[in-house]
Order: structure tokens, then sequence, then C-alpha cells
């Protein structure tokens, strides 16, 4: 069995950012995810309607507490493309690597405007140091 080309077996998928309604212009914080023991960490980010807003935007903050007492923004050097959302998104997919060094790794939404508009994300970590990995 090859298992060279194996994602399956070979990574992890967990919920970054709950599906919910953001309805004010504020930022709204995601999960604080543990990269630790894996190599790859993507956020795949969706919308459902987005009926109001100016922009919602995504944020990555690291470090190495597991509260994320020590949060700091990730720098653009350690980030792979970005995800920034309008009213006209309705439905669409974005992704944003990160290459940094922490072990926990969050994703939050900084909405602008009067906003409503449903969004989620989850995350993908591959690339275990210790293979396979328990798929849900």
């Amino acid at each position: 069995m090859h298992t060279q080309f194996d994602l399956h077996n070979n990574s992890t998928v967990e919920t970054a950012f709950t599906q919910q309604t953001i309805s004010s212009a504020t930022t709204t914080a995601g999960e604080i995810i543990d990269t630790s023991n894996f190599n790859i960490c993507e956020f795949i980010v969706q919308t459902g309607t987005i009926t109001t807003g100016t922009s919602y935007t995504t944020i990555l903050e690291e470090g190495d507490d597991s509260g994320l007492s020590d949060a700091a923004a990730v720098s653009v050097e350690e980030t792979l493309g970005s995800a920034v959302f309008v009213i006209t998104d309705d439905d669409t997919t974005k992704r944003i690597g990160y290459i940094g060094k922490k072990r926990y790794v969050r994703m939050s939404i900084v909405s602008v405007g009067t906003v409503s508009g449903v969004m989620g994300a989850a995350v993908l970590l591959a690339a275990g140091m210790h293979n396979p990995q328990a798929n849900q």
C-alpha cells in the first residue's frame, strides 16, 4: 500500500471558527489550534449569506501558551494568502496557510461596517510526525 500521497491518514481536520452569524462590527475570535506534531496548517474559511457589511477580514494570531495569553499577530512572511470577504461573497471559500513556528494559532474574523453575515472555518493539520492520524 502506497502512503506517500495519502492525505486522509496523514492529516486531521478541526473546527477553527464555529459557523455563526456575525451581526456587529467587531473582532470575533475562533478556536485555539494546537499545531504540535504537524508541519502543515491550512485554514479553510467559508461564508454563507452576507447581507450587509463593508468587509470581513481574517487575522491569525500565534503563541506558545495554550490559552494564547502571549498572542501576537502572525507576520505576513508566515502567512500564505489572505481571506477578505465583501458583501458579494455569498457562499465563497478561501484559504490561508500558516507557516510560523509557534505551537498555538487562532484565526479570528474582523468585521467592518453594519454587518450581517454567516462565516465558518475549518483547519487542516497535515504532515504529522506520528501517522496515521485518528480520523473523524
